[in-house]
């Protein structure tokens, strides 16, 4: 199973929840963070057929990268925030910290590319066995932010040698 594939059918429309936007080239109107979007009829886009030509290209951009669906699934069991309002802020906190335990395995699959000293490679491939591997709760991934994602955004730091300048 690839963790970073985005599956909107096992979300609960997090990304129309908890992220904001601002009126623009991208979206044709503000939302707050923690403000559903008023296109959302429950967990579908009611213009998704058409969001380019109804002012909303940022929609049809963005990838969570797997974060919605695997918070959903795997720290809330397929619950919604939707049908058990209380879940809302714990679901849109884990989606946050999803997001970045997804945006580094990203980063660390894309640096199997680099020519890595065997220490490094080794270090690189035990990163992205935790994230890929560990069943995250919503406290654990809280926590993620200001312990392993320091620790690997330090190792990114110093992968900067492999990099041809």
């Amino acid at each position: 199973m690839d963790r970073l594939k985005t599956d909107c059918s096992q979300c609960a429309a997090l990304c129309c929840l908890a992220l904001a936007f601002d009126k623009g080239r991208d979206f044709a109107f503000d939302k707050n963070p923690g403000q559903p979007c008023p296109n959302l009829k429950h967990h579908l886009c009611s213009i998704h057929e058409s969001l380019e030509e109804k002012g909303f290209p940022g929609c049809v951009k963005y990838d969570c990268l797997g974060s919605g669906n695997r918070v959903v699934q795997e720290v809330f069991a397929g619950r919604s925030w939707q049908d058990d309002p209380k879940l809302t802020r714990p679901m849109m906190e884990a989606f946050s910290g999803m997001r970045e335990v997804h945006k580094r395995i990203d980063l660390l699959r894309a640096a199997e590319t680099l020519p890595l000293e065997p220490a490094d490679e080794q270090t690189r491939r035990d990163y992205l066995a935790r994230l890929e591997q560990f069943h995250w709760s919503g406290p654990e991934l809280n926590d993620f932010e200001v312990g392993m994602a320091l620790e690997i955004d330090i190792f990114f730091h110093g992968l900067r040698r492999y990099v041809p300048r």
